[in-house]
């Protein structure tokens, strides 16, 4: 069994340790091509390009990675409660084009209420749930070739129609993630691919159990991931020691401002994610080599396996185990982890390559940091 092993772009910046600014790398679209470039060398199936309001704009950023880049897909946000059915479709086509049927869509219906407000959506967490649907409607028939008239409670369009097909048939894969009832019924009855955050393996076979048979229900099969942190070093005791350093820059006061802030969202993924830890440093082992220390002051994916080569990668196969084909892994920095998980881990895992430091030399990476400096020149 091959595993679908993907990468993570940190558009909203980067960082060697949590909570210590002076750490910090920028965004800039020169990082994030260094990065892409980087894992499409190293073997990676894959990179999750994330959405917000702290994030670049995951479309821009995905059409800037299509001349340096060509065997990586590319997962980009697709948000239903900001966006129109019908313009996003023709957006899909034309990237999907652009990139050669390289593109994936992670779906996205909430986020943060205030962040939301700021959008101009006002709706309730089910509410956004009910617009997702009739969203993904309208958008899956229009990019099979359909015309269009819908009228929904969210959703009203009259002979929607996208000319410029996509590459992929019927459409760009659908990915997507989300914890409570409304969302795994969403993903029964429209995606691909459901991705669940890294909770213990009892509690991931639970949401697999429920997403698969509801999908069921509609005649569907849905395929799973999970997205995850890694802390991999070549022992235990020193991936241990790397994860107590990504947060020993971290008081207390900083702690609790980010607990407080996750506490008034109305996600149930993120209610998971804080509930694992409590906001204490002291209970931050979850699961056997299961670190929740990123989700004391991160959002989103809140946990990391850490440990070595070996055993994450056995941690890996017990998500493997539950029915997971997919990961989508993200370590900080995300450069240099990067290429130490590829290292490390990928000799370990079903369908990847050992890296080698000659065959990521001439991969590509360095040409295209200098193609980057010679047009900084030219301009």
């Amino acid at each position: 069994m091959n595993l679908d092993i993907f990468w993570f772009l940190p558009t909203s910046g980067d960082t060697r340790y949590l909570g210590k600014s002076e750490s910090g790398r920028p965004a800039t679209n020169q990082y994030m091509r260094q990065i892409a470039v980087a894992a499409e060398s190293l073997g990676y199936d894959g990179l999750l390009i994330p959405t917000g309001s702290s994030c670049l704009d995951p479309w821009v950023t995905a059409a800037s990675l299509v001349p340096v880049t060509s065997r990586i897909k590319l997962l980009v946000a697709l948000r239903t409660s900001i966006s129109s059915p019908t313009v996003t479709a023709r957006q899909a086509a034309s990237l999907d084009q652009a990139l050669g049927g390289r593109l994936l869509l992670n779906v996205v219906p909430g986020g943060d209420a205030a962040e939301l407000a700021a959008e101009g959506v006002y709706l309730k967490h089910d509410e956004r749930y009910e617009a997702a649907d009739e969203f993904l409607t309208v958008w899956r028939r229009v990019l099979q070739g359909e015309t269009v008239d819908f009228e929904g409670k969210h959703i009203h369009v009259k002979r929607a129609q996208n000319f410029f097909p996509p590459v992929q048939k019927p459409y760009p894969p659908l990915y997507f993630g989300g914890s409570s009832p409304a969302a795994h019924e969403l993903a029964a009855k429209h995606v691909d691919t459901y991705l669940t955050w890294g909770e213990p393996p009892a509690a991931v076979a639970e949401k697999i159990g429920d997403v698969r048979a509801r999908a069921a229900k509609h005649g569907r099969t849905v395929r799973f991931g999970v997205r995850l942190h890694v802390i991999v070093r070549e022992t235990n005791e020193q991936a241990w020691a790397a994860a107590n350093e990504l947060i020993q820059y971290l008081d207390d006061e900083t702690i609790a401002q980010a607990q407080a802030n996750y506490a008034t969202m109305d996600s149930e993924g993120q209610r998971r994610m804080a509930a694992l830890h409590g906001g204490c440093r002291d209970q931050l082992e979850v699961s056997p080599n299961l670190w929740a220390g990123v989700g004391l002051v991160r959002g989103g994916a809140g946990t990391a396996l850490v440990g070595d080569p070996q055993t994450v990668a056995a941690r890996l196969q017990e998500y493997v185990d539950l029915g997971v084909d997919s990961f989508v892994l993200s370590g900080y920095p995300h450069l240099e982890e990067a290429y130490r998980f590829a290292e490390l881990v990928f000799p370990s895992l079903p369908g990847k390559q050992a890296v080698t430091v000659n065959e990521v030399l001439t991969g590509g990476a360095f040409d295209v940091r200098a193609k980057t400096k010679q047009e900084e020149t030219a301009v």
